[in-house]
């Protein structure tokens, strides 16, 4: 028996590749014009935000420069568990830099409040956030977002890099999982 596609699984489609083409563009061009002069190395949370990130570079006509870091606080689960875990640090010094976090998606805030104090103690001369999806329903720490793609309601969403178990991060679009995925059947 042949996998299901993976468009199979969602329910609906929340934003569109030729949306989400267009934010990204208009982010690009007002980030290269605030950071013109400023060289800014801009810090991909890994896995999540790579294919933002790609698409984000390639709109700022800008001299800049890129790192990645990986952390985890959801494993498998569709919920952060809260617990924060460094899995990739940066490879090169922010000290004195203008630093620019891309996140996929700003959930609960509370992987990206911890994030946020850790680079601050690495003596950045600044800090902003970028993230391509915001979804202020779920907010348990207070976050600053200087840059914002799209500010979506409380459904789990899956594309565009972001998964569900390692699953989905290809899909074109931003659509939201059908439950049934991601909830047990009832005994």
């Amino acid at each position: 028996m042949s996998e299901p596609r993976i468009h199979d699984d969602v329910e609906e489609v929340l934003l569109t590749h030729e949306q989400i083409t267009a934010r990204v563009a208009e982010l690009g061009a007002q980030l290269a014009t605030d950071y013109a002069d400023r060289n800014p190395v801009l810090v991909s949370v890994l896995k999540g935000s790579i294919i933002f990130l790609a698409d984000l570079v390639r709109a700022m006509d800008v001299p800049l420069a890129i790192d990645l870091m990986e952390v985890s606080s959801y494993g498998a689960a569709t919920e952060s568990s809260g617990q924060v875990r460094i899995l990739k640090d940066l490879s090169g010094s922010i000290e004195g830099r203008h630093v620019i976090v891309v996140e996929d998606i700003i959930d609960t805030g509370l992987t990206l409040n911890y994030l946020l104090r850790y680079l601050e103690d690495r003596g950045p001369a600044s800090i902003q956030v970028c993230c391509l999806l915001d979804k202020p329903a779920r907010r348990l720490a207070s976050i600053e977002i200087d840059y914002r793609g799209f500010t979506i309601p409380d459904r789990f969403v899956i594309g565009y890099g972001l998964d569900y178990d390692e699953r989905y991060r290809n899909l074109p679009y931003i659509g939201v999982l059908r439950p049934s995925v991601y909830t047990p059947a009832a005994e």
